[in-house]
């Protein structure tokens, strides 16, 4: 089809789906449910965010669920929006007297599938939500175990044992049931045309995006001849695309991604290739920011730096005179991220091997937090406010937690695949040495804590409603990591791991 045709025709379903709204408004409140759930699963609900959210504030004033499923599709609905719903509305109907849940759903995979991804919304204290991740993950293994899961549930169960719902990449789980909800009761096949014509659209968008990203790195690779830096700007695109993938994100996506490709460059000069005196004069250079400091660095360095100020200000260029001060947030992120990098720097060429707690403090901030967050808002609408600059700059509860899962999944897989000569010790290492422990103990301590990131994460939808557009979007860049970093792998560096994802969001069309 041509573009214009698939546009047309996408215009055409998005009202029939406006007219599914307008039926479920006078019907129960499960079809409501079940309708914005369809939607989201199938990554079109950005066509429709007026109309879910009128449905949401509804469903949360309702009460009164007969099943567990329809008890956990609220919850998870509603928490993921940021809509506060507590542990007892999902789970006390379902216990029995003696506190443990009711044996009559421990055989209803559907619905023990419905808790487990609602489950994982669990915030700080909530014992109760741990326990019942607990009990499904037993009764759905066992499910598999005895082979009693028929499709498309049983696909939908071994995804989520690996990965729950709400840490799973929505695109990537789009696609996966764009071939599975034909098989569902609720299947509409308008709503399943106008999924893949909307993929299809956006691919094509992205598509150029992309090469012309690729354009602009081709350029710089070519220009600073640095050799030793890592060539990942199409994972680069990866992560600012699984931060926003709407059409309305476009200048966002590309300011994101000329980001995470800088910052690469940066990375890749403190860990792999700078001398300690030649880090120190790069860091001085960057608190310095400006075309003068370009004399005290090495000659090798001196094209990527002007280079780099140079694209700040190409910043600039492209943000209306009322936004400009944003780059300005970004390019302290920056230089409070190449800090982070010269502290390690100093502890690799000292032979140093820190405190746990201190090198979590240093790591946390080196994986890019502050710099993701700030950059993640520079090219994006009104949504991005000077409190939200603000909120990301000082690395608040949902910036941070970022950091620490994509810290702690990192150091794992670094670990796991062993050390490159000039690596600095992982916390791995370091709560190694400080408590005199097992790898195999470390890395589950550090387990702990990634689930605790993760806590910190949904809490923070409910902290500050006027910063959730902004929460949402670094919990979008925090989903990204356990699949980045699946495996105990490093997908990043080793990009190989990452080529069939790549084909199919940005080459491989949906069949029509």
């Amino acid at each position: 089809m041509s573009e214009g045709s698939m546009r047309e025709r996408v215009n055409q379903l998005r009202k029939e789906v406006c007219g599914l709204f307008e039926a479920c408004s006078d019907s129960n409140v499960v079809n409501q449910m079940s309708l914005v759930d369809t939607l989201q699963h199938l990554s079109i609900d950005h066509l429709f965010q007026e109309q879910i959210g009128a449905t949401l504030h509804s469903i949360h004033g309702s009460r009164g669920f007969s099943t567990l499923h329809e008890a956990a599709l609220r919850f998870r609905l509603l928490r993921t929006h940021g809509l506060w719903v507590s542990p007892d509305e999902l789970i006390s109907k379902f216990r029995g007297d003696d506190g443990s849940f009711r044996t009559e759903i421990m055989n209803d995979h559907r619905c023990l599938l419905s808790l487990y991804n609602a489950a994982h919304l669990l915030t700080h204290g909530e014992v109760e939500l741990e326990e019942a991740i607990l009990f499904a993950r037993q009764h759905l293994e066992l499910g598999l175990l005895t082979s009693s899961l028929r499709a498309p549930l049983a696909g939908q169960v071994t995804r989520a044992l690996k990965l729950p719902l709400p840490r799973t990449l929505k695109r990537l789980e789009a696609l996966d049931y764009m071939s599975e909800y034909t098989q569902e009761q609720t299947y509409n096949p308008s709503i399943l045309e106008l999924a893949k014509l909307d993929f299809n659209l956006l691919q094509r968008l992205h598509l150029k995006e992309l090469k012309a990203i690729c354009q602009w790195w081709k350029d710089i690779y070519q220009e600073v001849e640095l050799n030793y830096m890592r060539d990942r700007v199409v994972e680069c695109f990866f992560w600012s695309y699984t931060v926003y993938y709407e059409q309305d994100h476009l200048r966002a996506r590309a300011m994101l991604t000329k980001i995470f490709a800088l910052l690469t460059v940066v990375d890749d000069t403190f860990d792999d290739h700078a001398t300690l005196d030649e880090s120190r004069k790069l860091a001085e250079a960057l608190r310095r920011w400006d075309n003068s400091a370009v004399s005290m660095l090495p000659e090798y360095l001196r094209k990527f730096y002007l280079r780099l100020l140079q694209n700040f200000e190409d910043f600039e260029d492209e943000l209306p005179p009322n936004e400009r001060y944003r780059v300005a947030y970004t390019r302290e992120a920056f230089q409070m991220t190449s800090e982070s990098y010269l502290q390690e720097s100093e502890w690799f060429h000292h032979s140093c091997k820190p405190k746990f707690q201190e090198q979590v403090n240093v790591s946390t901030v080196s994986i890019g937090p502050q710099i993701a967050a700030t950059a993640m808002l520079m090219g994006m609408g009104d949504e991005a406010t000077r409190d939200a600059f603000e909120w990301a700059l000082r690395g608040d509860t949902a910036v941070m937690s970022f950091g620490w899962i994509a810290r702690f999944l990192n150091d794992i897989a670094s670990f796991n695949s062993g050390k490159s000569k000039k690596d600095v010790a992982t916390s791995v290492e370091c709560y190694m040495n400080e408590y005199n422990v097992t790898s195999e103990v470390a890395m589950t301590e550090i387990g702990y804590l990634i689930e605790d990131g993760w806590k910190t994460a949904n809490r923070a939808r409910f902290e500050h409603p006027e910063l959730l557009p902004a929460v949402q979007r670094i919990i979008n860049l925090t989903v990204c990591m356990p699949f980045t970093y699946r495996g105990k792998k490093d997908a990043h560096t080793g990009s190989k791991d990452m080529k069939e994802t790549i084909e199919r969001l940005f080459l491989n069309p949906m069949p029509l």
